[in-house]
């Protein structure tokens, strides 16, 4: 199983955590049956196996503390889009972000041509952007045919995504002092 690292891509590292709540949930949160679908069908020494299993029981239960047995985000996952979202909006606020302000308001349209197909108004704007790449990714898992429309915007918010996860890990290593 290769995690994405957080630190050095952060958009990614959140889709992942997504997809794997979901898959999760796909195995009724019992780690038996994730044993059976997700660690055990690929070869490991026993202590990767003892840590992969640990790590997912460790979701496993946090998600029923949480009760995200049928929807819905850990709480570590909504962090890190808060502190997503607290870089972002810092970025916008700095006139020495230019290509960072161009490439928002260049996604700002499709932000909002989502939300109102969504119809969640309440969803911030980085929120949506993340539905919407994971919500095409789900559509590419099933090979499901994908309107020009729909390309168009996820590359537009690839785009924001990739250049926000490269200022947030220059901001965090910065903070962390690197």
């Amino acid at each position: 199983m290769n995690i994405p690292n957080k630190q050095d891509n952060i958009a990614e590292y959140l889709l992942f955590m997504w997809q794997t709540e979901d898959l999760l949930r796909a195995c009724e949160l019992d780690i038996d049956k994730v044993q059976q679908s997700l660690i055990d069908s690929v070869d490991r020494t026993d202590e990767e196996t003892k840590n992969i299993r640990d790590w997912y029981e460790g979701l496993i239960l946090m998600m029923k503390s949480e009760g995200l047995q049928k929807e819905g985000h850990l709480q570590i996952n909504k962090n890190l889009l808060i502190d997503l979202t607290d870089v972002h909006l810092r970025l916008l606020k700095d006139p020495k972000e230019s290509e960072y302000i161009s490439t928002y308001y260049n996604t700002l349209p499709h932000i909002v041509t989502l939300r109102a197909k969504s119809g969640n108004m309440k969803a911030s704007e980085l929120e949506t952007c993340f539905t919407a790449l994971y919500g095409f990714l789900l559509l590419k898992l099933q090979k499901r045919e994908i309107s020009g429309e729909t390309q168009t915007a996820v590359a537009q918010i690839t785009a924001l995504l990739r250049l926000l996860s490269k200022k947030y890990k220059i901001m965090d290593s910065e903070e962390m002092g690197f």
